[in-house]
């Protein structure tokens, strides 16, 4: 049976998770096994569960307990749900909660690069893509699109926060993910030559004198490469783009010349995830 508890103290301790816990210390980068993500709306929760994440409590409206909500909660056993209306849930989180409802879940044991990379052929590799909104819709692209896995460098923004999962659409869950480096100084030298040395060649997606078309036949016969999308407005570092092994353009009319991030890994992955 749901354990269902009625909000009554905005100061309360359990609600922190919600109402005042920063995205690192949500990460509890100290204690990683103490570490927690938000997951927001039923579908991306149901996503969350399906990959076998464990619940630690629920945020909802209180008519979604018997509404949009109620089969997830046949799923989390006995994790607290914590519930009031909706406009005292906006005060005490800052925002409205997308289709009424939160979940707070343990977070994963990190992934090393070469567990996600023994088998892979296709992977992305983001360099400082800070917007939440870019990583997850680059994650949505990433799985539907034929990617095997995606590598961020340590100046990313984390996957698992909460708008990045949201945009998503939970997968974020289905295509597995690790950071690349442990520090911003590991990359771009020591993140690229790892994954050289797993076989792997590299494809900047940037515009450069020696750029080849993204359906250059050549990057089609590579049997690993790892396509490298840089941070928004600047894109790839000039050490990044000379260290790779190729340099790749988007071909484009009307004198655009350049693509949003996630809009062009779309077309990168549509295009280099090909079988």
């Amino acid at each position: 049976m749901p354990n269902i508890i009625e909000i009554t103290d905005f100061h309360a301790p359990e609600l922190d998770p919600y109402a005042r816990l920063t995205q690192n210390q949500l990460r509890s980068r100290l204690e990683p096994e103490k570490g927690i993500f938000i997951a927001e709306s039923p579908k991306v929760i149901s996503r969350a569960l399906d990959a076998g994440f464990v619940p630690v409590s629920l945020l909802m409206e209180r008519r979604q307990i018997t509404g949009p909500a109620a089969e997830i909660l046949t799923r989390c056993g006995d994790a607290p749900i914590y519930t009031a209306d909706r406009e005292l849930l906006a005060a005490l989180t800052g925002y409205e909660l997308t289709r009424g409802v939160l979940c707070a879940f343990q977070r994963p044991k990190p992934r090393t690069v070469e567990e996600l990379c023994r088998n892979a052929r296709r992977v992305a590799v983001l360099e400082g893509i800070v917007d939440s909104t870019n990583v997850g819709a680059i994650f949505r692209s990433a799985a539907a699109l034929n990617m095997d896995a995606v590598l961020v460098n340590p100046s990313c923004c984390d996957p698992l926060c909460r708008r990045a999962v949201r945009v998503s659409m939970g997968t974020v869950f289905q295509v597995p993910w690790a950071q690349i480096g442990e520090t911003p100084a590991d990359w771009p030298e020591k993140g690229l030559a790892q994954l050289n040395a797993l076989g792997f060649k590299t494809a900047a997606m940037a515009l450069s004198d020696r750029s080849v078309s993204i359906d250059d036949e050549a990057l089609a016969r590579e049997p690993k490469l790892a396509i490298v999308l840089g941070t928004e407005g600047d894109g790839l570092s000039h050490t990044t783009i000379a260290s790779c092994d190729y340099t790749v353009k988007i071909p484009m009319s009307h004198g655009v010349d350049s693509l949003n991030v996630a809009a062009a890994s779309a077309v990168a992955f549509w295009q280099l995830g090909k079988q």
